[in-house]
C-alpha cells in the first residue's frame, strides 16, 4: 500500500499530549485526509513523502495537539464583536471614550451595547450607575454588560424604553437594582436584562453568519481546534451543522442541552434526546446537558456556604432549588446524558455534588463524567468529593484575578479566610480531580496561551496561602487530552499520535525551553483541524 501523505511536519518540537510518550524523540508528524498517519523520526517520515505532499518545517518550534478549549460560548461571543469592545478599559473615563467613539461611527444604530465591562468601573471606580451613562450618552438607549454576562447597567432612556425604570418582575436569583426611591439605579443583574435584551436589534440570518465565521477565525488564530459550546439551540446547532455541510467549519463543537429553570421534566426524554440524536458528526456533536446552579460572585448571586465578606447580609442564591435540581440530574443520568452545570460559589459546587451523588445512588455507577464548571470557590468537605464520585472539574485559569490589588472585586467578595480554596487548581488535582481547562469567552479572551501562562505564572495573594500554580506539562494536557476525555474524545483527539484526528497546533516557540514568563507573547504560526490548515502566519 502506498505510503502517501497530505501533510508532513518536520523538525518540530513535540509535544504529544500521549501519557506513555508525552516528549517523545518523535520530530514528525505525518496527515493523510483529516487523520494522523505518522509520529516519529524525520527519518522515518520521509517513506510517507510524496511530489503531492505539503512538507513544513516546523525549525524546532513546538508542535502540541490542538487547543481544545473546554468552556467556550462560541455564537454567543461572536455576535458580540459587533457591539462596543470595552474589555481593558481599566477606568470610567476609557469607557466613555469608546463609548463616544462608537456612537459617532455609528450614528443610526438604535441601541447601543457594549461588552467586556470591568465592575466598579464607575468615577473613582464606585459601582456604575444610569447617571454615570447618561454624562455619556443620553438620547440613545445604552447598555453595558460585564465581562462575565451577570451584570448589565443601562442609561435611564434604556431602562424607560424597557419598562424597568421603576422595577418589575424578575426570574430567580435576579435582581433589578432601584434606589431609595423606587428607581432604578441602572444596575440588573442576571435575568434583570432580559426587557432590555428583547428590545435589542437582532442579526438577520446573514449578519450572524458573517459574525460567526469571524469569531471561528479568530478561534483558528488562536490554535483552538475543538470547543465544548455551553450554550445551544436547536438553531444554533443547525447553524454550526450548516457550515459543517459547506466546509466551513473551522473548529469541532461539542453541544449541551440547555435545562433552565422554567424546563418542563419532560423534555429530557423528548427534546433533549432528539436533539442528541441529530448530531453526531465528527464536527458537530451533542451528547450533554447544561445547568445555571447560581450567578457570580461578583455580583452577589453566587451562592456560598457562609455569607459575603463585604456584605454579611447575603450568601447569594441558587437558579434551582436542590429538590429541583436533584429530580432532574437524576433523570438526565438515567437517559445517559453528560451533565455540565455552572456553579461559581461553594454552596453551588456542593449543590451540584449531592446532585450527582444522589443520580449516583439512585441509577447506579456508570462512566458519566458529569462535570462541574469554574469553581471559583470550594469548601474543604467538598475537595476530595471529584475523585469519589469521579466528577470532572472544567475551570478557566483567566478567571483567576491577579492579585486583590488588581482592581477585581472578587477577592473583597469571599474575604481573605477564603482566598485559600479559591481558583484551587492544584488542590483539586493533588486530591486526585481531572481538571479540563477553558476560557469561557467571550467572558474573556479565547487565547489559551494567556490561559496557559495564567496557569503556569500564577501569584500567590497573599504569603502562606496554597501554591495553585500548574506544571506547563500538565496545564497542556488538561487544555487537550484531558478536554478530549472531558467529552468522551480521548481515543479520536488531544494527543499526537497515529489513528487521531489530525487537529493540531504550531507555536512561534520552542515552550518548554523558553523563561515561563514570556509564554503570555507566544503565538501559533499553524493551526490545522481535521487535517486541513485553517490558519498559517
Amino acid at each position: 500500500m502506498a505510503q502517501l501523505a497530505d501533510l508532513l511536519i518536520t523538525n518540530a518540537r513535540i509535544f504529544t499530549s500521549d501519557p506513555a510518550n508525552p516528549r517523545a524523540d518523535a520530530n514528525a508528524v505525518a496527515v493523510k485526509g483529516n487523520r494522523i498517519v505518522f509520529a516519529g523520526s524525520a527519518a522515518d517520515a520521509q517513506g510517507w513523502r510524496s511530489p503531492g505532499t505539503r512538507l513544513i518545517d516546523a525549525g524546532q518550534r513546538t508542535l502540541i495537539p490542538g487547543f481544545i478549549d473546554s468552556h467556550f460560548h462560541l455564537l454567543h461571543g461572536s455576535l458580540r464583536l459587533d457591539g462596543i469592545q470595552l474589555e481593558g478599559a481599566a477606568d470610567y473615563d476609557t469607557m466613555a471614550q469608546r463609548l463616544n467613539a462608537f456612537a459617532a461611527q455609528h450614528p443610526n444604530r438604535p441601541w447601543l451595547d457594549g461588552y467586556g465591562l470591568r465592575y466598579n468601573l464607575g468615577p473613582g471606580h464606585r459601582p456604575l450607575t444610569r447617571h454615570d451613562l447618561d454624562a455619556i450618552v443620553a438620547d440613545r438607549p445604552v447598555i453595558v454588560t460585564a465581562y462575565d454576562f451577570h451584570t448589565a447597567w443601562a442609561n435611564t432612556l434604556g431602562l424607560k424604553l424597557a419598562g424597568i425604570f421603576n422595577g418589575g418582575e424578575c426570574g430567580p436569583n435576579s435582581e433589578i437594582v432601584l434606589d431609595e426611591r423606587g428607581e432604578a439605579t441602572g444596575e440588573l443583574r442576571e435575568g434583570a436584562q432580559g426587557p432590555i435584551r428583547e428590545l435589542l436589534p437582532k442579526p438577520d440570518a446573514t449578519r450572524k453568519r458573517a459574525l460567526l465565521h469571524k469569531g471561528l477565525r479568530q478561534a483558528a488564530e488562536l490554535g483552538v481546534t475543538s470547543v465544548h459550546n455551553m450554550n445551544c439551540d436547536w438553531e444554533e446547532a443547525a447553524l454550526y451543522a450548516a457550515l459543517e455541510d459547506a466546509g466551513e467549519l473551522t473548529a469541532r463543537v461539542y453541544m449541551p442541552y440547555d435545562i433552565k429553570p422554567h424546563t418542563p421534566f419532560e423534555a429530557l426524554a423528548e427534546d433533549a434526546v432528539k436533539f442528541r440524536q441529530a448530531y453526531q458528526s465528527e464536527m458537530v456533536r451533542a451528547g450533554s446537558v447544561k445547568f445555571f446552579m447560581d450567578g457570580v460572585i461578583e455580583s452577589y448571586t453566587g451562592l456560598l456556604v457562609e455569607p459575603y465578606a463585604d456584605d454579611p447580609g447575603t450568601s447569594g442564591d441558587a437558579n434551582f432549588t436542590p429538590e429541583h435540581f436533584t429530580r432532574l440530574a437524576v433523570e438526565a443520568d438515567r437517559l445517559g446524558f453528560q451533565i455540565k452545570v455552572h456553579a461559581t460559589g461553594d454552596l453551588a459546587v456542593r449543590r451540584v455534588l449531592d446532585g450527582y451523588e444522589a443520580a449516583q445512588r439512585l441509577n447506579g455507577k456508570r462512566d458519566s463524567r458529569h462535570r462541574v464548571e469554574h469553581i471559583e470557590l470550594i469548601h474543604p468537605d467538598d475537595i476530595g468529593r471529584f475523585k469519589q464520585l469521579e466528577v470532572i472539574a472544567s475551570m478557566q485559569p483567566l478567571h483567576n484575578p491577579l492579585s486583590p490589588q488588581a482592581g477585581d472585586v472578587w477577592p473583597s467578595r469571599v474575604g481573605l479566610q477564603r482566598w485559600g480554596l479559591s481558583f484551587a487548581w492544584q488542590t483539586l488535582r493533588e486530591a486526585g480531580a481531572l481538571l479540563a481547562f477553558g476560557s469561557d469567552w467571550p467572558v474573556v479572551s479565547q487565547n489559551p496561551l494567556l490561559g496557559v501562562n495564567a496557569a503556569v505564572n500564577r501569584q500567590l495573594w497573599q504569603a502562606g496561602l496554597p501554591d495553585q500554580r500548574q506544571t506547563l506539562a500538565n496545564t497542556l494536557v488538561a487544555y487537550t487530552r484531558d478536554a478530549a476525555y472531558a467529552e468522551f474524545q480521548e481515543g479520536q483527539k488531544g494527543q499526537l499520535k497515529a489513528g487521531y484526528l489530525a487537529d493540531m497546533v504550531l507555536l512561534s516557540e520552542d515552550i518548554f525551553d523558553i523563561p515561563g514568563e514570556q509564554l503570555a507573547s507566544v503565538s501559533p504560526v499553524l493551526t490545522v483541524c481535521d487535517g486541513r490548515v485553517v490558519y498559517e502566519a
